[in-house]
């Protein structure tokens, strides 16, 4: 079955796409930038490097740090990060149910060996 990937342009160098918003969903989930980059098989560099353009290409943080207590510090959505999240959700959802009848035409007919 075909499936529909959406990325959202917002202004130059300015993204979001399934990567992003899966990796905010893992901070969300792991509590930590470092733990949500290894749950998606990602480094920790590239992680952070992530969540510092959305933080800057947003103009706010979508990501905030938690200070640490005996456990160490970690990280946590903003409110406007689990916004990004919930609409970015929810766009794509709208476009999967606008689009299914599309890509239901776009299957691959098998070929006769």
């Amino acid at each position: 079955m075909a499936s529909l990937s959406i990325r959202i342009d917002l202004g130059p160098d300015n993204r979001i796409g399934p990567g992003k918003v899966q990796l905010l969903e893992m901070i969300a989930e792991h509590g930590s930038i470092s733990a949500a980059g290894r749950a998606l098989g990602m480094s920790y560099r590239r992680a952070w490097m992530l969540v510092e353009a959305m933080n800057k290409g947003f103009g706010q943080p979508v990501v905030e740090a938690q200070i640490g207590g005996k456990a160490g510090g970690g990280a946590r959505l903003s409110a406007f990060g689990a916004d990004v999240v919930a609409h970015y959700r929810a766009i794509e959802r709208a476009a999967e149910k606008a689009a299914s009848p599309f890509l239901a035409r776009l299957v691959p007919v098998p070929q006769d060996s």
